[in-house]
């Protein structure tokens, strides 16, 4: 693997909308999108818990009906009793936290009844991760209709999971307003290999990541083709890649690791 790439499985590129939408109204949309066409995910629900226990629903789209009703029910009490709960607070901040396990007997009583026979829900698997005294707890849930996630959807999941949760915590810090370009403009400022690029070969590789065709980078920068092709050449030497995969691949790795 060359000095600065993150090993990308072509499953996990897939996932750019999303980190694209980071900022964005759209994003709880995005997001469900993309964990739809990866993993078959019916509903996804997000949860901010802090560190003197409070909890708080962030997020809740997909096909569950009563799914705001369950956050505010999780949010209210139910977070106390989360078999996961020692897991998620015994963590390390900052490390990606994957928690795939699902079995009702796991859960007490009332939480089955309330979340899972009440609500249809029949699997989840979950991922979280903590940015300073805040832990970003993301479900992902599927119903009767759908049936449990096959094997191959849960290794799917576990995959993007960590880039997943990071575009959560990214997300919920950042303004609202935020465009995918100002996103993206922020990373590669402040974060190495990409800070190290050139003013130019950043606004190339920006447009790169998304999806202008080179062609489009030439009029968007009033440049020749030639130029274009020349910036992006002398980024990737810079970064120690060879294709548009190995850059998203740089991306999603910066959001996996720890937020500061």
């Amino acid at each position: 693997m060359r000095p600065h790439a993150m090993a990308l499985d072509p499953a996990a590129g897939d996932i750019t909308p999303a980190v694209l939408a980071i900022g964005r109204p759209d994003f709880p949309n995005v997001l469900i999108d993309t964990l739809r066409r990866q993993a078959a995910v019916g509903h996804c629900m997000v949860f901010a818990l802090n560190r003197a226990g409070a909890a708080t629903c962030l997020l809740d789209a997909g096909n569950i009906p009563t799914g705001g009703d369950l956050g505010a029910a999780y949010a209210g009490q139910f977070h106390e009793s989360d078999p996961n709960r020692d897991a998620l607070f015994e963590a390390e901040g900052g490390a990606p936290i994957m928690l795939p396990s699902f079995a009702p007997r796991m859960y007490g009583a009332r939480y089955r009844k309330i979340f899972f026979c009440d609500s249809g829900i029949v699997d989840k698997c979950a991922t979280a991760i903590w940015t300073g005294d805040t832990c970003f707890y993301v479900n992902f849930y599927r119903i009767t209709a759908q049936g449990r996630f096959s094997d191959t959807q849960r290794a799917r999941l576990q995959t993007i999971a960590p880039a997943i949760g990071a575009s959560v915590a990214r997300h919920f810090q950042q303004a609202a307003t935020a465009t995918p370009d100002q996103n993206l403009a922020a990373l590669f400022a402040a974060r190495a290999p990409l800070s190290a690029l050139t003013p130019r070969e950043q606004e190339v590789c920006r447009r790169i990541l998304l999806g202008f065709s080179s062609e489009a980078i030439s009029q968007a920068l009033g440049i020749s083709l030639h130029s274009t092709l020349t910036y992006r050449k002398r980024a990737y030497q810079r970064l120690g890649i060879s294709s548009q995969n190995e850059l998203f691949g740089i991306v999603l790795g910066l959001l996996t690791r720890r937020l500061n």
